[in-house]
């Protein structure tokens, strides 16, 4: 068993650094919606503040690195990077699926980034599907502890998991799981999906059991059927996986209706973010923080100095659009009504 989910978490990130892995015709929605501009904005550029709460916790940026990878030896290397690029830069780090740390103590420190990141929050991750296959309470306090993070998301993949050759597809009755599960931890408890989107009528169910945060995380990145069609060596998941190219819910409507059907639960938005210009947009529509996956990990391939000016570039993107619209604050931008769509 052991064997088998390190070779899978490092052939997910193999695949996620291709082009393939993107869904067939899908867009996160996003461009539907344009900034009117403001000639007069009445800023000083050097004032604009990115800065945001999170747990009660101040931080630098809107800014997270999704939920991506641990548990395989490239993996040690990419969260290291992306961790000690998160405190510079002042973003959310939320590690990958953290249900290996219990099944091996291979690669285990892949997830123990606490050292590289001692200010930022940081997200604990394992899927919720695993609450209905005996992984307990106990367990999930375990990787608390060994992660030092701040929160707990449970993420929800059950198109992935249809198809992945290693598959775990009993969801039955997992909402009364999630809600035990966020009594009995002491750190706020959040879902995320991971790519397919969560629309409103489920932000509302989850909501009202107690979750603190949810990640919406929209359809127009990449697609996880599309990563494990690559992956399965199954002829008959693989070809059943064609007709799902093009699913979800595209992040920009996931946002939209989680805004209105539960307005004061804190909303993270990724699926298909690239840019500032994105983030600007999820932000406007009601999102508290944007989050980066595959976009982010590409570039903790190439070089810690690299990553820290994308990073940068991100932030800078950010900070002009608001210039352009005369929002000196991540609060104003919220409430701007020069988003036109």
């Amino acid at each position: 068993m052991s064997d088998s989910i390190h070779r899978r978490k490092a052939e997910h990130i193999e695949w996620c650094l291709t082009d393939e892995v993107e869904g067939d015709q899908v867009t996160n929605g996003l461009e539907r919606y344009q900034f009117r501009h403001n000639a007069l904005p009445e800023l000083d550029f050097q004032q604009i503040d990115l800065t945001t709460t999170f747990l009660q916790r101040d931080i630098k940026t809107p800014f997270l690195i999704s939920s991506m990878t641990g548990g395989a030896a490239l993996a040690e290397t990419i969260n290291r990077h992306l961790a000690q690029a998160a405190e510079e830069r002042g973003w959310i780090f939320a590690l990958g699926s953290t249900r290996v740390m219990m099944e091996s103590e291979h690669f285990r420190s892949s997830f123990q980034i606490r050292t590289y990141a001692p200010s930022i929050p940081i997200i604990a991750n394992i899927g919720a599907v695993q609450l209905n296959y005996g992984f307990t309470v106990d367990q999930c306090k375990q990787i608390l502890e060994w992660t030092e993070a701040d929160a707990f998301v449970l993420h929800l993949n059950s198109i992935q998991e249809v198809i992945q050759p290693e598959g775990d597809t009993n969801f039955a009755h997992l909402l009364l799981k999630i809600e035990q599960l966020c009594q009995a931890l002491d750190v706020p408890v959040g879902v995320k999906e991971v790519g397919f989107g969560i629309d409103g009528e489920i932000a509302k169910k989850l909501t009202d059991v107690g979750v603190s945060f949810i990640d919406v995380a929209g359809a127009g990145g990449t697609s996880w059927s599309q990563v494990e069609k690559l992956r399965s060596k199954e002829r008959i998941k693989k070809q059943a996986a064609e007709a799902l190219a093009s699913w979800g819910n595209p992040t920009a409507s996931c946002i939209v209706e989680a805004n209105r059907s539960v307005p004061n639960q804190k909303v993270m938005a990724s699926g298909g973010i690239r840019d500032g210009l994105d983030a600007a947009k999820a932000l406007a529509l009601g999102a508290d923080h944007v989050g980066f996956a595959r976009s982010v990990l590409k570039q903790s391939m190439h070089s810690y100095d690299a990553l820290l000016e994308w990073m940068e570039i991100r932030e800078w993107e950010l900070r002009m659009i608001m210039f352009g619209i005369g929002a000196g604050t991540i609060q104003q931008l919220q409430t701007t009504d020069r988003l036109l769509g």
